[in-house]
């Protein structure tokens, strides 16, 4: 679905790339309360608003997911489709990135190998389109950045896109209205077909997530990591087959990069969770007389050299 979504914003037209987004921003408040009264699942809200620290990471995650549904809802309808599908390639390196940066955390050799092949792929890039592709490298910083503000909040996926909404809806319906008044909103103008697109927008942005959310608890985390990856693919195949757009040989040398370090990322996380599991299972099977907080503790280091940035938290 996520793959497909290309395919939905130019249904939207004439309505603009902002008009769109504020269309996103509110209905997909109205589907996701829609099945949190279906669950009951309403818990989580009054403690939220218990936790002012909590509250202000979700009004971040909230601020920078607007910049990033924009610039895709932008770049998409204004043929930029192959770009797009770029900022979520490098989504992983750039994560990479900030947690060394940011976090402190140490790489393996083969992770720095595809940072620097990353990079390397920027700089082709850059040459290839006669500027620094600004639509990719904003499209996987915004997102990078919305993923490490939701892990330092802790909510699901449907509880934490309600919030986020919830706090975008009074601006979102505000400008709205104002479109509105100015004449410009399309929503009332071009038939009750457009109006029903519009609305649609908020399916198409959570329904895909409360599936993932379903498959993240039945799926193992490497399987869903690799699955993530068809998401750009299906976008880049958009963009070349479905919308012609131009690949030149140095688009494609860059693009090469690009998924020579997400080979070596895959690859690495692989290998890592071998690794560990051959480690856990090696604690388990020693003699009884090894103390229970030995094994536990064992289990503990086998997880965090699994867990190590890697590719497996790239969504888009």
């Amino acid at each position: 679905m996520w793959g497909l979504v290309p395919l939905f914003w130019p249904l939207l037209k004439p309505a603009g790339a902002a008009e769109i987004l504020a269309h996103r921003m509110v209905w997909s408040l109205v589907f996701v309360g829609a099945a949190l009264l279906v669950l009951r699942r309403w818990a989580w809200a009054g403690e939220l608003l218990r936790q002012p620290r909590k509250l202000a990471l979700i009004t971040v995650a909230a601020a920078v997911i607007t910049v990033n549904w924009g610039l895709y809802i932008w770049s998409v309808n204004s043929g930029h489709v192959v770009e797009a599908s770029l900022g979520y390639f490098i989504n992983p390196l750039v994560t990479i990135a900030m947690g060394v940066l940011l976090l402190k955390e140490r790489l393996r050799p083969a992770q720095w190998a595809a940072v620097g092949t990353g990079c390397a792929a920027v700089v082709v890039l850059t040459i290839g389109y006669g500027r620094p592709p600004w639509i990719s490298l904003c499209l996987a910083f915004s997102f990078a950045t919305y993923g490490l503000v939701k892990k330092k909040v802790g909510l699901g996926g449907i509880e934490s896109l309600a919030a986020e909404t919830a706090i975008q809806f009074l601006p979102a319906l505000g400008f709205l209205v104002w479109l509105t008044a100015q004449g410009g909103s399309t929503f009332t103008t071009e038939g009750t077909g457009h109006a029903a697109l519009l609305a649609s927008a908020g399916i198409v942005t959570a329904l895909p997530l409360v599936c993932f959310g379903a498959a993240a608890i039945r799926v193992p985390l490497s399987t869903i990591g690799l699955l993530q990856y068809s998401t750009p693919v299906l976008q880049f195949l958009l963009g070349i087959l479905y919308f012609h757009e131009e690949m030149p040989p140095e688009r494609w040398a860059g693009f090469a990069l690009v998924w020579l370090a997400l080979t070596l990322l895959t690859w690495d996380a692989l290998r890592a969770a071998r690794r560990a599991s051959r480690t856990l299972t090696s604690e388990i099977n020693v003699p009884s007389t090894t103390s229970a907080t030995g094994t536990v503790s064992a289990a503990r280091n086998a997880e965090s050299v699994a867990s190590g940035p890697g590719p497996l938290d790239a969504r888009p």
